[in-house]
C-alpha cells in the first residue's frame, strides 16, 4: 500500500493505523498546493479533489476520504479491534462519530487554514466554532471512557486526535476541556502516534 499524505494534516490519522496493524505501506508526500507528490507525480491524476490522504491499496485502487480510509484499512485486520464488526450498533456508533469529526470538528478548523490572518472577531468566532465540537467531545468522554466508543481504541480515535492537536498549532485552549486534553495527550503517548509524528517530522525521535 501507498499513503499519500501532507505532514500533520488529517491524512496523519492514516498513518497511525497503518502503524497501529504494523502494515507494510509507503509514504508519498504530497504537496497539495502544486498538486505534485515527492514521487515526481501529478497528485490529480490520483485523487482529482486534491487534498490528503489518498490510500493506493495493492490491488492499485485509490480510496479517498478519512472515513472511507480508515474503515478500509480497520476492515483488512479486524482482529487488530480498530473497528467493530459491519452491521452492528457499534459500528454505526463508529461512523457516527467519524463523521462527526470529519464534518463537524475538522471543519470548524478551517478559518485557520484559509491563508487569511484571523484577528478580532473573526478569530474569536473560529475559536468558539472550535469549543464548541471540542464541547462535544468532553461530553463524550464524561463517563470515564479512554476512548470515543468506550475503552477500545479506533480508528475514529486517530482522526479525532489529528483534528484536537492542530489546536496547539494555532494558538487555540482546550483548557475548559480537560477531560479532551487528558485525551489528546494518552494518543499521543501510543508508540503508533510517535512514529507517525516522527516520519511526517512534527516531532524529534527520542534519543
Amino acid at each position: 500500500m501507498k499513503l499519500h499524505y501532507k505532514p500533520g494534516a488529517c491524512s496523519m490519522a492514516s498513518h497511525i493505523i497503518l502503524n497501529e496493524l504494523g502494515a507494510s505501506f509507503e509514504l508519498d508526500k504530497t504537496d497539495t498546493e502544486t498538486g505534485k507528490t515527492e514521487a515526481g507525480e501529478d497528485f490529480r491524476t490520483i485523487s482529482p479533489n486534491g487534498y490528503v490522504p489518498a490510500l493506493i491499496t495493492d490491488s492499485g485502487e485509490v480510496i479517498t476520504e478519512n472515513p472511507a480510509v480508515l474503515q478500509y484499512l480497520a476492515d483488512q485486520s479486524p482482529d487488530a479491534g480498530l473497528a467493530p464488526p459491519n452491521g452492528t450498533l457499534a459500528r454505526s456508533r463508529l461512523q457516527e462519530a467519524l463523521n462527526f469529526v470529519s464534518s463537524e470538528l475538522h471543519k470548524s478548523f478551517s478559518p485557520f487554514f484559509s491563508g487569511r490572518e484571523l484577528a478580532g472577531d473573526a478569530r474569536q468566532k473560529a475559536e468558539a466554532g472550535v469549543g464548541r465540537r471540542a464541547a462535544h467531545i468532553e461530553r463524550s468522554l464524561a463517563d470515564g471512557r479512554a476512548f470515543l466508543l468506550g475503552d477500545t481504541f479506533t480508528v475514529a480515535d486517530a482522526y479525532a486526535f489529528v483534528v484536537l492537536n492542530w489546536a496547539g498549532f494555532v494558538g487555540v485552549s482546550l483548557d475548559a476541556h480537560p477531560k479532551t486534553q487528558s485525551y489528546v495527550a494518552r494518543i499521543a503517548a501510543r508508540p503508533a502516534t510517535i512514529k507517525a509524528m516522527v516520519a511526517e517530522g512534527l516531532m524529534e525521535q527520542a534519543a
